[in-house]
């Protein structure tokens, strides 16, 4: 079923289903047993490298004291690219694999998902999948996810992300894929694996649950099932991001977030998304920036956008974000949301425009920590017409874009993509 079908005024709305899971500080150590329950025997683990620790060395050596064949695939890119999926394919085929572990964060797990999908179709194209449920196999190869960051909840959620390089060049082009064949056999979260999550990191994978949790709260779908949660989770984003981001090994701000991206990927499985998450594809199939970081700049400009048409909803998100909104009206509690989202976003380090992130003042300024250099090497955000013009037509056709509150035109969306790249957050709220 396409989103537009999903969309139409009609009874049924879809609930997509959640794999089991484990949550919860330990949960990492399971991993052996778990696998072994589920048959596992000769499994292809798939993850960026975690370069820097070693969490993916004790998970492989936990695996194999159980008797488990491991074969690893460490070059998962951010922004994982249709060859990373397709080189994992090849190593699995090749060794006769029969399962998966991924370990890391969205990147990761959407690659493993895609992986899984292409070999349970012969090893095709992983670009042959993208939109809703394209896949023809409902079975194939099972799959632990082991999270090591709270941010996407890919674990728990039927989509991944991919970005299809055999485009123009000059029109790159990322895309969601929503496959019920996708969903993991089974999610570990284990909030001791976030301790070695750099600051930078942890505060974009938590802009990126705030939007996987108010997406769904505002969506067009307006699914009764994802709105508890949906604001069950941002009201856990406001009261643990602050923590999780300045004092990492603090375990409750940990394992709040893991809660928080958990059931705010569980909001969105079924309750859809919006331009928040289709201008982030927009730019980081443009510029390969981390995907947190573009959803936590375009949050407050998507937020101004939509409010008109959803007061009371974010009149609901500022009681969620902890505002106290006894005396306003919808509308003056509203703009106290996106006050609160603004100024959560000041308080963990965020850059507050896209040409902000690769400006050698901001390089220079990150604390020395894993994400500065991802950022070192990459182009430079120009901004110009061009940039603001291919970005707003990249949203106009993504699968999130039909699930915003206020209907999307190329006039109305370049103003929030031209204001993403070089306005002021304080314009909003003035």
């Amino acid at each position: 079923m396409q989103v537009d079908e999903l969309l139409k005024p009609f009874p049924i709305k879809e609930f997509h289903p959640f794999p089991r899971a484990l949550l919860g500080p330990g949960g990492a150590e399971m991993i052996g047993p778990e696998a072994l329950k589920l048959g596992f025997k000769k499994t292809l683990v798939m993850t960026t490298g975690l370069r820097g620790s070693d969490v993916v060395h004790n998970i492989v050596e936990s695996m194999k004291y159980h008797g488990l064949e491991v074969v690893l695939y460490d070059k998962v890119e951010s922004n994982p690219k249709d060859y990373n999926v397709m080189d994992a394919v090849a190593l699995y085929q090749d060794n006769k694999c029969d399962s998966f572990v991924s370990i890391g964060g969205g990147s990761s797990h959407d690659a493993c998902k895609g992986a899984r999908i292409s070999v349970a179709h012969d090893g095709r194209n992983i670009n042959e999948f993208e939109g809703f449920n394209k896949s023809e196999n409902p079975k194939n190869p099972p799959h632990i996810a082991v999270s090591t960051t709270a941010g996407t909840g890919s674990e728990t959620s039927w989509a991944y992300v991919i970005t299809d390089t055999t485009t123009d060049p000059d029109k790159p082009h990322k895309y969601v894929a929503f496959d019920d064949a996708a969903i993991t056999s089974l999610a570990i979260d284990d909030p001791t694996m976030y301790y070695s999550t750099p600051i930078d990191f942890t505060a974009q994978c938590g802009f990126d649950v705030l939007a996987h949790a108010s997406e769904p709260y505002t969506s067009r779908l307006n699914f009764p099932p994802s709105l508890g949660a949906a604001l069950q989770a941002i009201e856990l984003t406001a009261q643990n991001l602050r923590e999780a981001t300045w004092n990492p090994q603090d375990l409750p701000g940990r394992e709040g977030m893991m809660y928080a991206q958990y059931i705010a990927a569980q909001a969105f499985n079924s309750g859809g998304l919006g331009i928040i998450h289709s201008i982030s594809h927009a730019v980081s199939a443009f510029y390969d920036l981390h995907h947190g970081l573009n959803n936590a700049i375009a949050l407050p400009r998507v937020w101004a956008f939509n409010m008109p048409v959803c007061y009371k909803r974010f009149a609901d998100i500022a009681r969620a974000m902890g505002v106290d909104t006894h005396g306003m009206t919808d509308v003056q509690a509203a703009d106290a949301a996106l006050a609160a989202g603004i100024r959560l976003l000041r308080d963990v380090g965020i850059p507050e425009k896209f040409t902000d992130v690769t400006q050698d003042s901001y390089i220079k300024n990150r604390l020395g920590q894993g994400p500065t250099k991802y950022y070192e090497g990459k182009k430079v955000v120009k901004g110009d017409k061009e940039d603001v013009d291919n970005i707003t037509n990249h949203v106009l056709g993504d699968t999130c874009t039909p699930g915003n509150p206020k209907e999307c035109t190329f006039d109305t969306v370049r103003p929030v993509v031209e204001h993403c790249f070089n306005g002021d957050l304080d314009d909003l709220l003035s």
